[in-house]
C-alpha cells in the first residue's frame, strides 16, 4: 500500500481494456535546500508576486495562466480551456506499442513514476498487463498528458508493480555533434589491455552501497554551525604528479585501484585482448612476422657462426700438420748435419795418424 499522494488519476488504455490507476512519484529529491538571507542581519529574502498593473501583491488563488503572443499581448488560458483539448490522452495513458527495452535510448529517460491500481476493480486487468509485460520481455510505449502537455512514456515491471518512465520526444534529444575530439587519435592494443586491466581491477559494485557523501558532509557542517562549533576541516587531497604519459597513467591507476582494495600493487596484470578480425589486429600480425624474421636471422647467424668455427678448426689442424712437417724436416736436416760432422772428424784423425 503506497502512502504517497498521487499526482494524477486516470486509466491505462490497453486495447479495449481500461485499467484505473493513480500516478505516484517513484523518486524523491534528498538534497539539502538553502534559503536566501540578508548577510548583514540574517533576514529572509522573499520573492513576492506582484501585479504589474495594480502594483500590489496577489495571492495564489488570483493567479492563472496566460500565453504571451509575439507582439507581447497576453492571452488568458483557463483550466476549462485545457479540459477541452482534443486529446485522447487527457486522462488516459494510451499504450501504442510494445518494443524490446534496448530500443529505448537512455538519453530519452526522464522522470519515473509508479502506477498504482485504482481500487479493487483494477486489480485483475492491472495484473494481466504486468504478467503480459513479464512474459513478453518487452516494454510498453504510451502517450499521456501531464501538466499541460502531452508526453511519451515507457511502462515496465518493477518487482510486482508497473513503473512508467517519462520519455523525451525523439526531437528533444540533441545529436552529439561537436562533442567528440576533432583530432584523429589512434589507440593501440597495449593501451586497451591496460584499460581492460583497470576495469577488471575496479570490478563491479552493488549500487545500494553508493551514497551521497556530499550531502552527509553538508549535514555535518550544518550540525556543527548549529551547535556553535567549528565546521570540520576538509582533508587535504592526495598529491599526485602530473602524468603526461597515458600508459603511465593507466599503470598508476591499476596500482591505486589494487591498493584501495587491499591487494598487493605489484606489476599491473595485463590481460591480452582476444584476437580481433578488425584492422587493429594488423600490428599484432606484423609483429609476428617480424618475430619470425628475427628468428630466421638468428638461425642464419648461428649457422654462419658454426661454419666459421668449423673453418677455424680446419685451419688450425692444417697449420698443425704444416708445423709437424717443418719439425720433421728440421730434425732430418740436423741428423744429416751431425752425420757429416762425424765423418769429417774421422777423416781428420786418419790423416794425422
Amino acid at each position: 500500500m503506497l502512502h504517497v499522494r498521487s499526482i494524477w488519476n486516470g486509466a491505462i488504455s490497453f486495447g479495449l481494456v481500461s485499467i484505473p490507476i493513480k500516478l505516484v512519484n517513484a523518486t524523491e529529491n534528498r538534497s539539502i535546500a538553502f534559503r536566501q538571507i540578508h548577510t548583514e542581519d540574517g533576514g529572509r529574502i522573499r520573492y513576492r508576486k506582484v501585479c504589474e498593473l495594480e502594483d500590489r501583491e496577489v495571492t495564489q488563488a488570483e493567479i492563472g495562466k496566460g500565453y504571451e503572443d509575439a507582439d507581447g499581448t497576453i492571452i488568458p488560458i483557463t483550466d476549462e480551456d485545457l479540459s477541452h483539448l482534443p486529446l485522447p490522452t487527457a486522462k488516459t495513458i494510451e499504450i501504442v506499442a510494445f518494443v524490446p527495452a534496448d530500443r529505448i535510448d537512455p538519453l530519452q529517460m526522464d522522470s519515473a513514476y509508479y502506477l498504482a491500481a485504482g481500487g479493487a476493480p483494477a486489480a485483475k486487468p492491472y495484473t494481466l498487463l504486468r504478467e503480459a509485460l513479464k512474459r513478453s520481455q518487452k516494454v510498453a510505449i504510451a502517450k499521456y498528458a501531464l501538466r499541460g502537455r502531452e508526453r511519451l512514456g515507457m511502462l515496465r515491471v518493477v518487482e510486482d508493480a508497473i513503473a512508467m518512465h517519462g520519455l523525451l520526444w525523439p526531437d528533444e534529444v540533441r545529436a552529439p555533434e561537436g562533442v567528440a575530439p576533432d583530432a584523429h587519435v589512434t589507440v593501440n592494443d597495449k593501451e586497451l589491455d591496460l584499460a581492460d586491466a583497470l576495469m577488471d581491477t575496479l570490478g563491479e559494485i552493488e549500487l545500494d552501497e553508493l551514497h551521497d557523501e556530499y550531502r552527509e558532509a553538508l549535514e555535518e557542517v550544518v550540525a556543527a554551525k548549529a551547535a556553535g562549533e567549528a565546521p570540520p576541516q576538509t582533508p587535504e587531497p592526495a598529491k599526485s604528479g602530473k602524468v603526461l604519459d597515458l600508459m603511465a597513467a593507466l599503470e598508476k591507476s591499476v596500482r591505486a585501484a589494487k591498493e584501495s582494495r587491499g591487494e598487493e600493487p605489484g606489476e599491473a596484470e595485463v590481460r591480452s585482448l582476444p584476437q580481433r578480425k578488425t584492422a587493429r589486429a594488423a600490428p599484432k600480425q606484423a609483429a609476428g612476422k617480424k618475430s619470425t624474421a628475427a628468428a630466421k636471422k638468428a638461425s642464419a647467424k648461428k649457422t654462419a657462426s658454426s661454419a666459421s668455427t668449423k673453418k677455424s678448426t680446419a685451419k688450425t689442424a692444417q697449420d698443425a700438420k704444416k708445423a709437424a712437417a717443418k719439425s720433421t724436416t728440421a730434425k732430418s736436416t740436423a741428423k744429416s748435419a751431425a752425420k757429416k760432422t762425424a765423418a769429417k772428424k774421422t777423416a781428420s784423425r786418419k790423416r794425422t795418424a
